[in-house]
C-alpha cells in the first residue's frame, strides 16, 4: 500500500497484490500529484487556513473590540434618520461625500452614516455611529464592503485574502484555493482506495494512538483528512469566487449560463441607465440646487420600501448615484432566512422604480448567496463561524501531519528502513495512450480555467523531470565509476 501523503510505495499486509499483466498507473499518478501539490503548495494553504481561522471569530471579536461604537442603552423613544443623519454630518468635513445609512438593526445598536471622501481606499467608506435615541456620536471609523467590515475584520480579511500585498498577494490566495480542492480530491481517492482495500473500514478512519512515529501521524493525517473533506472541498470551491484569475472565469460563467444575481434598475422616468455605486457621488431624491440630499428623504424613502417588500430592521438605505437615477433600500439580513430584497425608489415622487425579491433569484443565484455567506461565517451565526474556526485548524493540521510524515520519512534519513522513497517517477512512460489523452485533456481543462494550477502544475512537471534526469545521471556515473 501507499500512504496518502508521501505516497511512499511500501507494501503492507492489508494490500493486495495487483493482477498479473496490468501495471498500475492511476494510483502512482494521483500520489505523485498529491505528494508533490502538498509539499510545494502547502504553505499557501496553512496561511490561508491560519488566517482564515482568525478571520472566523471576527464578527464575534467585532462585538468585544467596538462595543463602544456598535451598541448603545436602550431607550424607547428614537430620534428620526434624518435628525441622526444631520447629527453625522456635523461630525465630518464639508467635502465629505454622504453614500449611505445603516438604521439600528435592533434595540441598543446604533445607526451608521457612512460617507465617501479623500484619502479613503477602495470599498472603504468612513462610518460615524450614532445612538438613535440621544444622537450621541459614539464612534468614527473606517468601514470596508457591502458586509460593513470593521477595521480589526478588515485587517485580518485582507491577511486572509491577499498578505497585505494587494494584487501580487491575491496570487498566494488564488494558489491555495485551487490547489486545496486538488489535494484534497486526489487525497479522497487515494482514500477510498485504501479502505476498500483494508478488512476493517475503522484501521482508515480512526487514528492508530498505539502506533509511533511515522504510522502514527499518518492515521491522524488519515482521520482529520476524513472528517474535514467536505469543508475543505467547500472552502475551495467557493473561494476560487474571489480569486483574481480564477474567479473572474467563474464570473464569465455564471453570466453565460444566466445565473448572475437580477440586478435593481435604478433609472427614474427619463434617466440614463446607471448602476448604483455605494461610493459614487450623490444627487437626485429632492436634492437641491448644489445637489445636497435632504436628509428628511432617508425616512420617507424607507417608509415607502417597507410597504412593498422591506420587512427586516438590517437594511441599508443608499442616496441616488448620480442625477436621474433612484433610492435604493437593500436588505442585507444574511443568516436564516436571508433577506437580500431591495427596493428603488423615485425620491421625488416617492414611486416605486423597481424592485428585486430574493425568492425570485434563480437557484445558482441563491446558492453563490449562500455560499459566499457560509464561507464568511455569516449565515449560520455563532454556530457558523465555530465551525469554520475548527474546519481551517483541521486543515491547518493536515498540512503540518503531512510535512512531519515528510520529514520522517526525508531522503536523507538514516537508517532507510525507517524511511521510504516518494511516489517514483516516470508513471506516465507506463500510461496506455488512452489514459495520457485524459490526464492530458484534464490538466488543460482545469489550466484554462484555472490558469494559476496550469502555470504551477506545468512547473512541479519540469521540475520533477529535470531532477529526476539530474539524479539518473549521477547514478549513472556512480555505475561507471565502479571498477
Amino acid at each position: 500500500m501507499t500512504d496518502t501523503i508521501t505516497g511512499s510505495d511500501v507494501p503492507t499486509a492489508a494490500d493486495p497484490a495487483p493482477p498479473r499483466g496490468r501495471t498500475p498507473w492511476f494510483g502512482p499518478l494521483l500520489r505523485r500529484l498529491h505528494f508533490y501539490a502538498g509539499l510545494l503548495v502547502g504553505p499557501f494553504i496553512l496561511v490561508a487556513a491560519t488566517s482564515g481561522a482568525l478571520y472566523a471569530l471576527t464578527p464575534a471579536l467585532e462585538q468585544v473590540v467596538y462595543d463602544q461604537e456598535l451598541h448603545a442603552p436602550v431607550a424607547d423613544t428614537a430620534l428620526s434618520l434624518g435628525d441622526q443623519v444631520e447629527i453625522a454630518q456635523g461630525q465630518v468635513g464639508a467635502d465629505a461625500v454622504l453614500t449611505a445609512v445603516r438604521p439600528a438593526p435592533e434595540p441598543g445598536d446604533t445607526t451608521r452614516v457612512m460617507f465617501g471622501e479623500d484619502g479613503l481606499g477602495p470599498s472603504e467608506s468612513r462610518a460615524i455611529f450614532v445612538d438613535p435615541a440621544t444622537g450621541e456620536v459614539r464612534g468614527d471609523l473606517t468601514v470596508y464592503g457591502s458586509s460593513g467590515a470593521l477595521p480589526l475584520r478588515t485587517w485580518i480579511s485582507n491577511l486572509h485574502r491577499s498578505l497585505h500585498l494587494g494584487d501580487p498577494g491575491r496570487l498566494y490566495s488564488e494558489l491555495a484555493a485551487s490547489w486545496l480542492g486538488i489535494v484534497v480530491v486526489a487525497g479522497l481517492i487515494l482514500w477510498i482506495g485504501r479502505l476498500r482495500a483494508s478488512r476493517r473500514a475503522a484501521g482508515v478512519v480512526r487514528p492508530k494512538r498505539r502506533q509511533t512515529g511515522y504510522r502514527r501521524l499518518l492515521s491522524w493525517h488519515t482521520a482529520v483528512g476524513a472528517v474535514v473533506v467536505l469543508g475543505a472541498l467547500f472552502l475551495s470551491v467557493t473561494g476560487i469566487t474571489w480569486s483574481q484569475y480564477g474567479g473572474a472565469n467563474v464570473g464569465e460563467l455564471r453570466s453565460d449560463l444566466g445565473w448572475t444575481t437580477p440586478a435593481l434598475d435604478t433609472r427614474v422616468a427619463g434617466g440614463a441607465p446607471a448602476e448604483a455605486d455605494e461610493h459614487a457621488g450623490h444627487g437626485g431624491g429632492a436634492p437641491g440646487a448644489d445637489g445636497a440630499v435632504d436628509p428628511a428623504t432617508f425616512d420617507a424613502v424607507l417608509a415607502v420600501a417597507q410597504g412593498i417588500n422591506v420587512n427586516t430592521n438590517e437594511v441599508e438605505i443608499k442616496p441616488p448615484a448620480e442625477a436621474g437615477t433612484a433610492w435604493t433600500v437593500q436588505e442585507n439580513k444574511s443568516d436564516v432566512p436571508t433577506e437580500a430584497d431591495s427596493v428603488a425608489v423615485d425620491g421625488t415622487t416617492m414611486q416605486v422604480v423597481h424592485r428585486t425579491d430574493f425568492v425570485t433569484f434563480p437557484l445558482p443565484a441563491k446558492l453563490t448567496t449562500w455560499g459566499i455567506d457560509l464561507h464568511m461565517g455569516l449565515l449560520l451565526g455563532p454556530v457558523n463561524q465555530a465551525v469554520l474556526f475548527v474546519l481551517a485548524l483541521g486543515i491547518g493540521s493536515m498540512v503540518v501531519l503531512g510535512y512531519l510524515m515528510w520529514w520522517k520519512r526525508r531522503p536523507t534519513r538514516e537508517p532507510r528502513g525507517l524511511g521510504g522513497p516518494a511516489p517514483r517517477r516516470g508513471v506516465l512512460q507506463g500510461t496506455p495512450w488512452w489514459g495520457l489523452a485524459a490526464v492530458a485533456a484534464v490538466a488543460v481543462t482545469v489550466g484554462t480555467f484555472l490558469p494559476l494550477v496550469g502555470y504551477t502544475l506545468v512547473a512541479f512537471v519540469v521540475v520533477d523531470v529535470v531532477v529526476g534526469l539530474v539524479q539518473a545521471r549521477r547514478a549513472g556515473e556512480g555505475v561507471s565509476a565502479t571498477p
